[in-house]
């Protein structure tokens, strides 16, 4: 099963994962603090350019794989728009009451979405998951037998899918994904749970024998077949991510988009 999608390789690539991960969550915490909408919106300006500029894919990609946040945007914040509390009423229709107060406190919680979708597809993007948890191993000392183990799983997914697909195309063939009603329904999927969890048990006890014979349980010092070192782009990145909250904050500041600034009620 060919999954691979085209893509070239950025400097954001080269970025050690362990540092990239701990930037990445440090950034998430500042963005779960700051209340100041004008903020949230440059911020998420600059993170967009970064993805789009940095992540190494093509531009049909990157917009397929913008959809599901922008609907997460727009519901999030509507949610909050449409049945957020205010004093300030601008519309009130049976329980739809928009509120100048709620109007900015969903826009405020769907950049906050937004953001946190970007920073995610940034760093997923740039980022293989084998180095990944080389990088957890050799600098943030994680235990081999963790990291190998979730390795070994993620490696199973498309075995998985593929899997899948095998038992759906046999059962096209012998005409037997048919079900119709709800008891058809969970036949069919009956049909396809009892095979694929059979399948999986026994790849997983290979696996564990396997990695069992091999001392991957941790109780031995370990050779990497891949080493994983810090470079002038670890700095580079961290740098990135500090002007980008400098930015923002001059940025909203010097230029504001809304004329608001905290955006939580009764502050």
């Amino acid at each position: 099963m060919n999954l691979h999608v085209a893509s070239k390789e950025t400097w954001v690539h080269k970025v050690n994962p362990s540092i990239k991960l701990m930037t990445m969550l440090l950034l998430f915490i500042v963005i779960l603090l700051v209340h100041q909408l004008n903020i949230l919106v440059y911020l998420s300006v600059i993170v967009f350019a970064a993805f789009w500029c940095f992540s190494g894919y093509v531009a049909k990609v990157k917009s397929l794989l913008l959809v599901p946040f922008i609907l997460v945007f727009v519901s999030s914040s509507s949610s909050m728009i449409l049945f957020g509390k205010g004093d300030i009423i601008w519309i009130k229709w049976g329980l739809i009451q928009v509120t100048e107060e709620s109007f900015y406190r969903g826009l405020h919680i769907g950049f906050r979405a937004l953001l946190f979708g970007l920073s995610g597809l940034l760093f997923t993007l740039t980022t293989r998951p084998v180095m990944l948890f080389y990088s957890l191993m050799q600098q943030l000392k994680l235990k081999p037998t963790y990291a190998y183990s979730f390795m070994a799983g993620f490696r199973l997914l498309p075995i998985m899918a593929e899997e899948f697909i095998t038992i759906r195309n046999a059962m096209v063939v012998r005409g037997l994904n048919k079900g119709k009603g709800i008891l058809g329904k969970m036949i069919t999927f009956r049909s396809f749970a009892l095979p694929l969890l059979a399948q999986s048990i026994r790849k997983a006890h290979r696996i564990a024998v396997a990695m069992e014979a091999k001392r991957f349980s941790g109780s031995r010092d370990r050779t990497f077949f891949y080493t994983i070192t810090y470079s002038r782009y670890d700095a580079l990145f961290i740098l990135m991510i500090i002007m980008m909250l400098i930015i923002s904050y001059i940025a909203s500041s010097t230029y504001p988009v809304f004329p608001v600034g905290d955006v939580r009620y009764g502050v």
